[in-house]
């Protein structure tokens, strides 16, 4: 298929999977154009306009026109530089790569990664934390992160993929919203009593087996194997960690346990101290998960041959 045609799908998939429910996104995407429409024409020219069908500012097409034929692409978590010059070398082998596709943002969709992070109080306020509190802790967050951005070179990998005509495009919180969509629906379903009946359904999945056999699977990180998971709440979208205060909120409107691809040490500790359970599913377990599942959407009835890299370990589903 057209590299577009594969952007596209990826976008329309995770929309369809947000956790905020599709006409919710709609509804953003159309107050997104009105504020467009209402710019000064000296404004429009730094407006992204590829933001007025795409919510998600950390998915792009870093390199490449779009009208690339996408018969083979390599995959992986992290693709940046290394990855790109190993690339490289594959053609030169002979080998035929048509597309890098990176999971974390390279180039502008690095840069604007903050710009999804709004999206978690939204998520937050269908569990049953007051919007107001979701959301005045989450803008203090989104201007840190957008600050701790402001320094980096973003632009390093994607600069050299455009230099060796290598299209490049970077599949972030569309992935993301498919494994926290996919474990919610299951934990939903399953109502796991206990946090270890939370670690034992994950262990089924085989994203989860080959991270527990690389040493990274899931694990519990607050609380005991005997101990009720109560209501889970499955954090594994909107660009990073949200505020490390929501936990007080959380505990109040009745979450027991999260279940998070990773937790710093201080969110961590107020999670403790507000006496919320943590499973940990494993970051690159997790991220497999949330591409393997955009992959098949997008490639259902189109056909790709998929490299795996920086890793990334392919499970189709279909």
């Amino acid at each position: 298929m057209k590299l577009r045609d594969f952007y596209r799908k990826a976008v329309q998939t995770g929309i369809e999977n947000d956790p905020r429910g599709k006409d919710f996104v709609l509804k953003t995407l159309e107050d997104r154009k009105k504020d467009y429409e209402g710019l000064k024409d000296k404004d429009k020219e730094f407006f992204d306009l590829e933001s007025l069908e795409n919510p998600y500012a950390d998915t792009r097409i870093l390199s490449g026109t779009g009208d690339e034929e996408v018969r083979c692409a390599i995959v992986g978590v992290d693709m940046e530089l290394p990855e790109i010059l190993l690339v490289d070398a594959l053609k030169q082998r002979g080998r035929q790569v048509d597309l890098v596709l990176a999971h974390h943002p390279e180039g502008r969709a690095y840069a604007n990664l903050y710009k999804v992070m709004g999206m978690q109080a939204d998520i937050l306020a269908r569990f049953g934390v007051p919007i107001n509190i979701a959301e005045d802790l989450m803008e203090g967050r989104v201007r840190d992160v957008e600050r701790r951005l402001m320094p980096v070179n973003h632009t390093r990998s994607s600069d050299a993929a455009n230099l060796l005509g290598i299209p490049f495009m970077c599949l972030h919180t569309v992935a993301d919203n498919m494994v926290a969509t996919y474990l919610q629906n299951l934990m939903d379903e399953k109502k796991p009593a206990t946090l270890s009946d939370v670690v034992d359904i994950l262990k089924e999945i085989p994203e989860y087996r080959e991270g527990l056999l690389n040493g990274a699977g899931p694990n519990i990180l607050i609380g005991s194997p005997k101990r009720k998971a109560g209501r889970v709440y499955v954090d594994m979208t909107g660009g990073t960690e949200g505020h490390k205060d929501i936990f007080q909120s959380m505990s109040t409107a009745g979450i027991g346990t999260v279940l998070a691809m990773h937790l710093s040490d201080d969110h961590r500790k107020e999670a403790e101290k507000n006496h919320v359970n943590a499973v940990i599913a494993g970051h690159i377990a997790s991220d497999n998960l949330g591409i393997n599942l955009l992959l098949d959407a997008i490639t259902k009835d189109s056909p790709v041959e998929f490299l795996e890299c920086s890793g990334f370990r392919r499970v189709p589903r279909t």
